[in-house]
């Protein structure tokens, strides 16, 4: 078994009149109206209350197809494109059934506000989603985008964002947050990213890099060259750095790479083995395990750099999982019973409590980011992600295969990723299952991939 994770410029609604010399005023979005008013075909209250939604999605609508400065081309591309990464976004979480632009009809700029509905009610449409793309101010590019219910011929939210040419993929991102946020009732996850490592080479002599991509697999990125193996990586609550473990000739390090630089400073290095460090809620302080004479604890300390406070001491191996939402408390894995189990304690080390009691091993427990729940690998012959109450009770399983393992939440707590260990070829993948334990698909990446990390929603 692995180390295992055992995480736009200001995106708001925009309404500003058309550049002044273009003649065709750019249609003005509204506030997006909250999920409870009258109208809304579809309330969401829990997972067993989700059901298939068909949303249409034709391309975005453009006043003057123009160049702009993206690998998408035109303005007119452009707004094909936005709509195929909206309908993705929409398709992969499992509650909706979109149709994208492939075979639906463009409207024209003035329709974007005006929509023919008795087009879309003969397609079958319950909802409709429409947008415009047309360049902004200073070099930027401007995006609307409407939620309309089609049976009732009615606008339900809208919301429009100035963005900069390469962070146009942010957009469409937003756009299917405010619909699926709109429609189901839950906080969104579209624009967030996701960490992780690739690993390449055979199975004796892997090379893991650091890597990163949006929440979609796009943008991929490696941020280190693969010469020191890279482990357990996790976003920082605003998104500038990551920590992650390295380990180079044996020696292991807490490195925390800063983004915006693309540098990073050491924040711990020991000759004893490190394990899953970990960030509170607030950014104020790293979690982490060392193992010293074959004890191994829990310990924290502060992530700018300084005194470590060991908050566990007892015979066996502590690993440490995460804080919870509110910084409070601390779910962990401990073997002190005789078996790897999840324990809880305060977030100063205090009443340490066992709460998994329910046969065979349970490891990488990670607190929603609700509260609400906690995910874990629990291993019982092979591995498989459950999740369970903050009180050890409640325990579901999500998935049934050989070897899942090392949750970790999406930014509303209703989707874990997971990586996926194939039988004999030892290949890892990264995989995302919904908290129904129906809808299960595997994420793409450039090559193999463990430890994922799911971030925040971006800022």
């Amino acid at each position: 078994m692995r180390i295992p994770a055992i995480l736009l410029a200001a995106a708001a609604t925009f309404a500003s009149p058309a550049i002044g010399q273009q003649s065709t005023p750019t249609p003005q979005p509204t506030v997006a109206v909250p999920a409870q008013e009258e109208g809304l075909s579809l309330q969401v209250s829990d997972e067993s209350d989700w059901q298939d939604l068909g949303i249409a999605i034709p391309a975005f609508a453009t006043n003057a197809d123009v160049p702009t400065a993206t690998s998408a081309g035109s303005t007119g591309a452009l707004g094909y494109s936005l709509a195929q990464v909206i309908t993705a976004n929409l398709r992969n979480n499992g509650l909706f059934k979109p149709v994208g632009p492939d075979s639906l009809p463009r409207p024209a700029f003035e329709e974007v506000r005006t929509p023919t509905f008795e087009t879309w009610s003969g397609r079958s449409a319950e909802m409709l989603v429409q947008g415009f793309v047309r360049p902004g101010d200073a070099d930027q590019l401007l995006v609307g985008c409407y939620l309309y219910d089609v049976s009732l011929k009615q606008q339900l939210a809208s919301a429009a964002w100035q963005v900069a040419p390469g962070d146009w993929r942010r957009a469409a991102h937003k756009c299917a947050d405010m619909v699926y946020a709109r429609l189901s009732g839950e906080s969104p996850f579209f624009d967030s990213r996701i960490a992780y490592i690739a690993e390449t080479g055979p199975k004796d002599r892997r090379m893991k890099r650091l890597a990163i991509m949006d929440s979609d697999g796009a943008n991929h990125r490696y941020l280190t060259t693969g010469q020191t193996t890279a482990l357990t990586p996790r976003y920082s609550p605003d998104y500038k750095s990551i920590l992650y473990l390295s380990y180079f000739n044996g020696q292991p390090r807490i490195y925390i790479y800063d983004l915006e630089r693309n540098t990073q400073r050491l924040l711990l290095q020991s000759q004893n083995p490190l394990f899953a460090p970990r960030w509170s809620p607030d950014g104020k302080w790293v979690l982490y395990s060392m193992a010293i004479g074959g004890n191994t604890d829990i310990y924290k300390m502060p992530s700018g750099g300084g005194g470590a406070v060991r908050l566990t001491d007892t015979p066996g191996i502590d690993i440490g999982g995460s804080f919870s939402p509110d910084g409070s408390r601390i779910v962990f894995e401990s073997d002190r019973s005789g078996s790897q189990q999840v324990y809880v304690m305060n977030a100063d080390g205090s009443g340490q409590k066992r709460i998994s009691f329910f046969g065979g091993r349970a490891a990488t427990p990670e607190w929603s980011p609700r509260g609400d729940q906690i995910a874990f690998t629990h291993i019982a012959g092979n591995f498989r992600i459950a999740v369970m109450s903050p009180g050890g009770g409640e325990l579901r399983y999500l998935t049934d295969s050989w070897q899942d393992e090392a949750p970790t939440w999406a930014p509303n707590g209703r989707i874990i990723q997971f990586f996926r260990t194939t039988r004999g070829s030892g290949k890892a993948s990264l995989w995302q299952v919904d908290l129904t334990g129906r809808n299960e698909r595997r994420l793409q990446t450039p090559v193999d991939g463990s430890d994922p990390a799911w971030g925040p929603l971006r800022p």
